[in-house]
C-alpha cells in the first residue's frame, strides 16, 4: 500500500533522500521550501513535492508508478497543507512537457519559457487579478513612450536613483516595480518606502510592488541565491512572464536595467532579458553603472560599509531619504543584523586564514 507522509528537511538523513530522488528528475531544491512530503511504497520513497510559501515545486514520481494518480494525490496533499497555512491560491514551477498534466487540475498556463521552465496559477491572487489591482494606478499608457524598471533597492542608492533619471529622460513615463519577495536584509515595506522617497521629485514615475510575478519565489528563487544549477531556466522564466504577460497588459516599450560586469546571476538574467525581450518586441536598454570615484555606486558597497561603520562611504553612495532612514531606530536595528551577519562571515573566515598560515 502506497502511503504518504512529511519529509522533514531539518533531518539531514531524509533530506538527503529527496536531493537523491530529485537528481533522476533533475530537480534541485532552490528558492523558499516550508513543507515537503513523500509517497511511499513499503517504505521506498516513489514521489514528493514541495510547498514553498504559495509554490508548487519539485514535484516527481518514479516513472514505474505514473498512471496511477499519484500527481492528483501530491497535489492534494500540497493543497491541503496550503489552506492549513491560509495560502488561498497557489502556482507550480515545472518542466513545459508537464503542462497539460497540471492544466487538467485546474491550474491555468501564466508562461511557458521552452525547452526550461512553465509557471502555472489557480485560486487567488492570480497574474489577471494582480494586473488588475496595479491598472487603475497607472492608467492605460496609450499613445505614450512607457518604461519600466524591477528594483530591489537593498538600500536605495544614488546609483538607483541615476538609473531612474536616465529612464524618465527617455521615455514620457517609467514605472517602477519594486521586488516584493522579503529575502532581502531590508523588508520590503522599507524599500518600498525609500524608493517612494526617492523619487518623490520626480515627473511621470510611478512605483507599484512586483507581487508575485517579477523575480519571486515562484519566478527566480536563484535571484536570492546565487549561481545554482537553475539559473538559465528562471531568468528565461521570469522575463518571458515580463515579456508576454506584464509588458503588453500594461503598454510597456522598453525596459531599463543597470550593467552587471561581475554578478553571475545578474548578468545571466539580463542576457535572458535580451534574447525574450528581441522576440516580443521589447526593448532592452543596459545602463553604465553610477560612479563616485573609482568606486561603483552599488546597494551590497553600502550594506559592507555599513558592517564595518564606515558612514563616509555611505554618504557618498546613499541620497538623504536613505540616510535619514538608516539613522533612525528603524534603520539602525538592521544595520545590527548586518554587522552581526559580517561577524558571522568573518568567524567561518578566519579559521581557513589561519590553516593556510600553517602550510
Amino acid at each position: 500500500m502506497i502511503t504518504e507522509r512529511e519529509i522533514f528537511l531539518t533531518n539531514p538523513v531524509e533530506k538527503a533522500k529527496v536531493e537523491e530522488f530529485l537528481k533522476k528528475f533533475d530537480l534541485t531544491f532552490t528558492g523558499v521550501i516550508d513543507y515537503t512530503m513523500g509517497l511511499f511504497d513499503d517504505g521506498k520513497l516513489i514521489g514528493t513535492g514541495s510547498l514553498g510559501g504559495r509554490v508548487m515545486r519539485d514535484i516527481a514520481i518514479c516513472e514505474e508508478y505514473r498512471g496511477k494518480g499519484l500527481t492528483h494525490r501530491i497535489i492534494r496533499n500540497l493543497q491541503g497543507e496550503a489552506d492549513r497555512r491560509g495560502v488561498t491560491g497557489n502556482q507550480i514551477f515545472t518542466k513545459p512537457e508537464t503542462v497539460p498534466v497540471f492544466e487538467h487540475m485546474g491550474f491555468k498556463c501564466v508562461a511557458v519559457a521552452n525547452p526550461y521552465a512553465a509557471l502555472l496559477e489557480r485560486g487567488t491572487n492570480t497574474l489577471d487579478e494582480y494586473l488588475a489591482r496595479i491598472r487603475p494606478l497607472l492608467g492605460t499608457g496609450k499613445g505614450k513612450n512607457r518604461g519600466a524598471i524591477v528594483m530591489n533597492c537593498n538600500p536605495f542608492t544614488f546609483g538607483h536613483r541615476s538609473l531612474i533619471e536616465y529612464a524618465i529622460n527617455n521615455c514620457d513615463e517609467v514605472i517602477i516595480f519594486a521586488v516584493q519577495e522579503d529575502r532581502s536584509i531590508f523588508p520590503f515595506s522599507d524599500r518600498f518606502s525609500l524608493i517612494k522617497q526617492g523619487v518623490a521629485h520626480m515627473h511621470n514615475v510611478e512605483v507599484v510592488s512586483g507581487g508575485d510575478f517579477i523575480i519571486s519565489n515562484a519566478t527566480f528563487p536563484t535571484y536570492f541565491i546565487k549561481g545554482t544549477d537553475e539559473l538559465a531556466a528562471q531568468t528565461k522564466l521570469d522575463a518571458t512572464v515580463f515579456a508576454t504577460r506584464i509588458a503588453p497588459a500594461l503598454n510597456i516599450t522598453v525596459r531599463f536595467v543597470g550593467e552587471e560586469p561581475t554578478d553571475m546571476t545578474t548578468n545571466a538574467y539580463n542576457n535572458a532579458m535580451r534574447e525574450v525581450f528581441s522576440e516580443n518586441g521589447i526593448e532592452l536598454k543596459v545602463i553604465p553603472r553610477e560612479q563616485k570615484g573609482n568606486q561603483v555606486v552599488s546597494a551590497s558597497s553600502v550594506r559592507n560599509a555599513l558592517a564595518h561603520d564606515d558612514w563616509e562611504t555611505v554618504r557618498r553612495m546613499v541620497p538623504k531619504t536613505t540616510l535619514t532612514y538608516l539613522q533612525s531606530p528603524q534603520g539602525q536595528s538592521i544595520i545590527h543584523r548586518i554587522k552581526m551577519l559580517q561577524a558571522f562571515k568573518d568567524m567561518e573566515i578566519k579559521p581557513d586564514l589561519k590553516k593556510n598560515s600553517t602550510k
